[in-house]
């Protein structure tokens, strides 16, 4: 009896084992050490097609790995990157702030940072034809740069992320497939900044959609954004599950 039970138990984690597939992944961009998070699904979709996650500001979060996570679940090998570093992680709001600003000033850093991770989800196994980037808030931001500078993959969503751009930089046509998803009253994107980017698109004739979320601020997705909406960032359930079902429409039509 005891030896059966043994049995039941190792297949128990066995199973367990194979469906989690989360690891932390080690990189480099030159001398600096990054760290990424890996999960793979137990089940892999057709052609096993792979998510980048972009996180918010913060670096990589418990949002972004919540992220990945469900994706898994879903079939997709995700990987969520590490754009600041092991060593460079921001302590609070301030310094997110200066970091994701130094990234977006030198945004052939930041473009550099995410080809990189893109790189590592191919190597986790992620079939290199069929990719979408995801971004949150600055990595909604970095999502719209991986279409902007026509990385390989197939699209890009952002989810209250940052539309503007340097307009010194020339316009070129976007080949990936383009959805920004946005807080109807988010304050930190004017209207002449969404106005621009939305010519941005049609001078690049991109296949793009935006769609607006009522009542909806920017880190609409976070539920650790609270639920103030006059301080700017709040979480809006509604919104969140709207906008993560017309990502996962997004992706079945693109991949």
């Amino acid at each position: 009896m005891k030896t059966k039970f043994l049995i039941i138990a190792v297949i128990l984690h066995s199973s367990f084992t194979v469906f989690s597939q989360t690891k932390s992944v080690e990189y480099k961009d030159g001398g600096q050490m990054l760290n990424g998070i890996s999960v793979k699904p137990a089940k892999a979709a057709k052609n096993n097609p792979g998510i980048l996650i972009l996180p918010a500001w913060m670096g990589i979060d418990d949002h972004a790995k919540d992220s990945a996570n469900r994706l898994a679940k879903l079939g997709y090998t995700t990987f969520v990157a590490d754009i600041y570093g092991i060593d460079k992680r921001p302590k609070d709001y301030s310094e997110a702030g200066q970091k994701a600003g130094y990234f977006k000033k030198n945004i052939k850093e930041y473009q550099t940072r995410i080809q990189l991770a893109l790189d590592q989800l191919v190597k986790q196994g992620a079939n290199p034809n069929d990719i979408v980037v995801i971004g949150y808030c600055f990595g909604g931001t970095g999502a719209i740069e991986s279409a902007r500078t026509n990385m390989k993959v197939k699209g890009i969503v952002s989810f209250h992320g940052g539309l503007s751009h340097d307009e010194t930089r020339t316009i070129e046509n976007i080949n990936p497939k383009v959805l920004v998803l946005h807080g109807a009253d988010d304050p930190y994107e004017s209207r002449e900044e969404i106005e621009k980017f939305q010519n941005e698109m049609r001078t690049a004739k991109a296949d793009w959609q935006m769609v607006y979320y009522a009542n909806a601020v920017h880190s609409f997705t976070d539920k650790n954004a609270g639920n103030d909406n006059s301080k700017g960032a709040a979480y809006n359930e509604k919104a969140e599950k709207h906008s993560w079902n017309a990502m996962l429409v997004f992706l079945k039509e693109v991949l």
